[in-house]
């Protein structure tokens, strides 16, 4: 059973996020603990982020068959990510990502998903307060028992961080992604086609440089 393989990388992620984040604290003197207005971005400037939490099966398009139950027990899974983005002016960035999630089957056994992608996207400024939209897509290795498949993701977020310092700031973010699965297997035809959709909600310490 792979469940404490999953549990063991999530909790390896957390951890890196914790001890970014403490660092980035340490640097601040007692008196600089107050808020940080956002000043507006420039051309090349950068952030690496930091993100874990849970994504939820939504649901399945069995092609042939129509809309078919995720068989995922629990309904929720774990997912982590590292990002990096660059600004091309005040509001435009594009960057790359990789992450992993997983969830669990019926049968307790373990679907592992890596999406390794480009992102870009557009970004407003009220305050100490930002609000990215991005898009992402790539490729999805995919593991599931002795079972490996290669697809594609396509994925939107929304999400809303507070800048607590020039150098940091956290947020909350919500996304949706789509898991194209075309297996290519002479004489199955149309049937084995599934459209995979999920929901994630995630929180993010980011860096900026």
């Amino acid at each position: 059973m792979q469940k404490p393989r999953a549990i063991a990388l999530l909790l390896a992620l957390c951890w890196l996020s914790f001890q970014a984040a403490s660092l980035g604290a340490q640097e601040w003197d007692e008196d600089e603990w107050d808020f940080y207005r956002v000043d507006t971005y420039a051309r090349g400037d950068q952030t690496f982020t930091i993100t874990l939490g849970l994504v939820f099966p939504t649901f399945f398009y069995h092609h042939g068959y129509g809309l078919r139950s995720h068989n995922f027990s629990p309904p929720v899974g774990g997912a982590g990510s590292l990002a990096y983005t660059y600004f091309f002016g005040p509001s435009f960035f594009f960057g790359a990502e990789i992450g992993v999630s997983f969830n669990y089957t019926v049968a307790e056994n373990t679907i592992f998903m890596i999406p390794i992608g480009l992102r870009a996207g557009w970004k407003f400024v009220l305050g100490s307060f930002e609000f990215p939209f991005t898009i992402a897509g790539g490729i999805a290795p995919q593991r599931y028992m002795d079972f490996s498949y290669l697809g594609w993701f396509l994925r939107g977020g929304a999400s809303m961080f507070f800048r607590f310092s020039p150098e940091w700031s956290f947020g909350v973010n919500t996304d949706w992604t789509w898991y194209p699965q075309r297996p290519r297997r002479r004489g199955d035809g149309p049937s084995r086609n599934v459209d995979g959709n999920m929901l994630g909600v995630t929180f993010s310490a980011r860096y900026h440089f």
